[in-house]
């Protein structure tokens, strides 16, 4: 339809312009004027009303600013997902190190032969309320990063309590490794022990100061704890004699060897080749005349050779 103008309505209209004309002469000339004046805003109103294609502009612009709100929720929605994903990763990355260090402490324990209560790691620490692993399924951000600090003081104290229970166990194994423990020789048998005896030589009732393991010439003389060699050459009725000092007042020494395998000065670990056995010395045949000393006097060694590692 075609928009028509006020002007050209009133000259194509003859009836329009007599009624004009009567509206000027008489007393119907204003109420004329404002019927003109709507109808002339009715044909501007219909020039300038929105078109439809003005209508579906204005649409789309807001269907355009409603997808870019949504896009920026779903972001949002997106980053706090992964957020969440991010932290539930962590959190089963803890509880795995949990669950290794509760085994290695166990594991620990048992193998230092300990019953201390604080090192049972077989028995979780007490607590009250639910069970302790009922906080690990969390459904949001919070109770997540709540469950994830609760388990990072478990961490801290399992970490203390590894701590301490490596310090008693190395105390332990340095101690054992430095106290005199199993036999001096490969192998053999005992053939005179600590004290009294006739002298083999003599006849006399003399005062024997170790323990005398006979065997094969050239049988492995082996040192029974860890220490440091002070001495390593011949000793008089000694003959070539081994001597390792021990630590908290202990020394071993080892007589009439054929061979020696080690030095003074040198370092050896329990169980260590130091000699090989001879009749070197005041001796009748091969043996090793093995002695213990705790703070310069000698003691029986029959204590120590009982023990196996």
């Amino acid at each position: 339809m075609k928009r028509t103008s006020l002007t050209s309505l009133m000259a194509s209209s003859g009836r329009l312009r007599s009624l004009v004309g009567g509206f000027r002469k008489g007393p119907l000339w204003l109420a004329g004027a404002f019927v003109l004046c709507g109808i002339a805003m009715f044909l501007l109103g219909r020039n300038t009303a929105p078109t439809p294609e003005d209508l579906t502009i204005a649409v789309r612009e807001l269907q355009l600013q409603l997808r870019l709100q949504q896009g920026a929720v779903d972001r949002l929605a997106t980053n706090n997902r992964r957020g969440v994903n991010a932290l539930a990763v962590r959190l089963a990355e803890l509880q795995a190190a949990s669950t290794r260090l509760d085994a290695l402490g166990e594991r620990l324990a048992q193998i230092g032969q300990l019953s201390l209560d604080e090192f049972d790691f077989s028995t979780p620490a007490p607590v009250g309320g639910p069970e302790e692993y009922e906080a690990l399924r969390p459904t949001g951000g919070d109770e997540l990063r709540t469950a994830i600090d609760a388990l990072a003081a478990k961490l801290r104290r399992q970490s203390s309590q590894l701590d301490a229970l490596q310090f008693l166990m190395v105390n332990r194994q340095l101690e054992n490794d430095l106290t005199p423990s199993g036999w001096p020789v490969r192998k053999g048998w005992i053939s005179s022990r600590y004290g009294e005896r006739s002298d083999p030589f003599t006849g006399e009732r003399v005062q024997h100061k170790g323990l005398d393991f006979a065997g094969t010439r050239g049988t492995e003389v082996l040192s029974v704890a860890s220490g440091v060699v002070i001495w390593a050459a011949s000793r008089a009725a000694y003959g070539k004699t081994v001597e390792i000092d021990h630590g908290n007042g202990y020394r071993t020494r080892y007589a009439h060897n054929e061979t020696l395998a080690v030095t003074a000065g040198d370092h050896v670990t329990a169980g260590q080749v130091i000699a090989r056995m001879g009749s070197t010395g005041r001796a009748s045949a091969p043996h090793v005349h093995f002695e213990v000393l705790k703070d310069g006097a000698t003691i029986n060694p029959s204590a120590f050779v009982s023990n196996l590692r």
